[in-house]
């Protein structure tokens, strides 16, 4: 294998293994959410959540007043998932389930948890942290 071939063969590896997508040849950094209100306390039920699209981001209430924040990409190939419902975040594309309280994977074939992310309660809005 030439130069070329290995270059290509790294650079095909790494996509593979970026979070987002590869498609303009730069990994793109998803927006710093820190003290961002992502979603309403209002629209995120208990034992259910929210999607909150231009963030890429699922807000849920496992239990009454608890408030978590997982990446909305699924860790087996990066399809986004859907509104979670009974405390499970579900993908549509190859049926991965992560529970809505820790975004640990509870059924495969994703393995990896959901990338979480710290967030208040802050009036009425969820702020992250």
């Amino acid at each position: 294998m030439g130069r070329r071939e290995m270059l290509g063969a790294a650079g095909v590896a790494a996509c593979g293994l970026a979070l987002t997508a590869c498609g303009s040849g730069q990994a793109q950094e998803p927006p710093s959410l820190k003290g961002k209100v992502i979603a309403k306390a209002a629209d995120v039920p208990v034992g259910g959540g929210t999607l909150v699209d231009d963030l890429q981001v699922v807000v849920t209430q496992p239990a009454q007043g608890v408030y978590k924040a997982f990446s909305a990409r699924c860790t087996h190939k990066g399809c986004k998932v859907s509104t979670p419902k009974d405390n499970v975040i579900r993908c549509a594309c190859h049926g991965s389930e992560f529970a809505a309280d820790t975004g640990q994977a509870t059924k495969g074939p994703a393995t990896a948890p959901l990338a979480s992310f710290q967030v208040k309660l802050e009036g009425d809005g969820i702020v992250a942290v």
